[in-house]
């Protein structure tokens, strides 16, 4: 990028005002734009650091800007295919995400985690088994996990490691973005109302092997049918795992124990009920795709493990709250697709009332319905898919649902319908949108109605 390039940022979250920060580093001209019209171009400003000389227009874009912007920089809320992008590429402007505006500095290896679930987790563990060998002034752990990958990539160094969980949003306008290693740990569908078909979705998802090539590491769930079928295609080394079933080559479960297996010879990593904090099959998925990813970035065994045994759930992620009352409470609100609530269901173990609900993004909930598998006493529907999830229920046969109006009055039924020996489980299947800012809002104020609990 060349000094004084005419730069738009499309987009005032966390991703747009990094991206403004480091455009202006390299000493871009730069625009900030958001079409909120209730917000105003002081607000806007408001939100960049001091001393920024970044233009901050609110509403309708002006023509002169359209035409003179030379690359567009896109938050990954902002779709591809609008209108204004799309004119905005016909004349002549490059367009790229955040993630690739990073990458643009980028001085270290990078390891990159896609996947519909599990991402969080598991590259969350990643940073905790990278920081361990490398040190913690060695790692940045960035992307769809809250931190921006603009707000750190002048940090890195040649001995350094990025560690980036990566969604399709931010894998559709990725061009020169090159990890070392990288997973895709499942694909099923998922922000369909945005991706439009599945076709386009799983495409956004296998971009992110996109640079790579056969001396490099893609880590593939076996067991998922999307990843299972492009290892065959995939440009670089595949290296699968497996909950279900024993590979010749691999990493798979095997009753309780983890093994690792090349060419057939086998190796004992790890009990899974000793050795790991974290519940459920989902979890463990998790875990063998840190494992195969760390192995493959030279990490030793005995350094893997040791993070792995100390490592506790991730926040929203099937995280046990407290027991009230002889209740379990369980925070799962990053279930915010049906494949994900139903690994929230597994987990369980106990009769559970089961909190649903949310914004509508064009999913279908046949799936997670059948999970019950008798597990689930009570389903508390809110949001606007409520009477969707319900219409759904009753088709499967299950009629024990109940309907609140507001996320308070839902938190005391539940409380009303458990009894000791049951649990509570806050595990949606739905984005949070039109209830709550982000599916953390809708998780903290659960853990803070439990802990008031008497």
């Amino acid at each position: 990028m060349k000094k004084g390039e005419k730069c738009l940022v499309i987009g005032s979250g966390i991703s747009g005002i990094g991206s403004v920060g480091l455009l202006e580093h390299m000493e871009a001209e730069v625009v900030l734009y958001d079409s909120n019209e209730k917000m105003t171009a002081e607000e806007l400003r408001e939100k960049l650091p001091e001393g920024s000389r970044a233009l901050c227009v609110v509403g309708e874009l002006p023509e002169t800007i359209r035409q003179e912007t030379e690359t567009v920089v896109l938050s990954p809320g902002v779709p591809v295919d609008i209108p204004l992008v799309e004119e905005l590429r016909a004349n002549g402007a490059k367009i790229m995400g955040e993630i690739e505006l990073g990458y643009q500095l980028e001085k270290g290896r990078v390891v990159a985690i896609t996947g519909t679930n599990g991402k969080t987790t598991t590259t969350t563990l990643m940073g905790e088994i990278m920081k361990a060998h490398l040190g913690a002034d060695k790692v940045f752990v960035v992307g769809n996990i809250g931190n921006p990958y603009t707000s750190e990539c002048l940090k890195t160094a040649a001995d350094t490691v990025t560690v980036g969980e990566i969604s399709s949003f931010q894998l559709e306008t990725i061009r020169d973005f090159h990890p070392a290693v990288s997973a895709i740990l499942n694909i099923t569908p998922d922000h369909l109302n945005r991706h439009h078909t599945m076709e386009a979705y799983v495409k956004a998802k296998e971009n992110i092997t996109m640079n790579q090539g056969p001396e490099e590491t893609c880590v593939l769930n076996y067991e998922n049918g999307y990843t299972r079928e492009f290892g065959s295609r995939c440009p670089a080394k595949a290296v699968y795992f497996s909950s279900v079933r024993e590979l010749k080559d691999g990493y798979f479960l095997r009753g309780d124990k983890i093994i690792k297996s090349e060419a057939g010879k086998e190796q004992e990593i790890m009990d899974i009920h000793k050795d790991m904090n974290l519940v459920g099959i989902c979890n463990v998925e998790n875990v063998m795709a840190a494992i195969a990813i760390a192995e493959n970035m030279g990490v030793p065994m005995e350094t893997i493990l040791a993070v792995i045994k100390n490592f506790h759930a991730v926040e929203h992620r099937i995280e046990f709250v407290a027991t009230k009352g002889g209740v379990d409470y369980y925070n799962d609100s990053k279930g915010t697709n049906p494949d994900a609530a139903i690994q929230g269901i597994r987990a369980m173990s106990k009769p559970t009332i089961l909190i649903g609900g949310g914004y509508d993004k064009q999913s279908e909930y046949d799936e997670w319905i059948e999970s019950f598998d008798g597990k689930v006493k009570w389903l508390v529907l809110i949001g606007q898919t409520r009477e969707k999830i319900a219409e759904c229920a009753r088709k499967h046969g299950f009629d024990k649902i109940r309907f609140a109006d507001t996320y308070e009055e839902c938190l005391k039924l539940c409380t009303q319908l458990a009894e000791s020996g049951d649990a509570v489980l806050l595990s949606p299947a739905c984005a949070s949108w039109g209830m709550f800012p982000n599916y953390e809002v809708r998780g903290e104020q659960f853990k803070e109605y439990v802990k008031s609990l008497a």
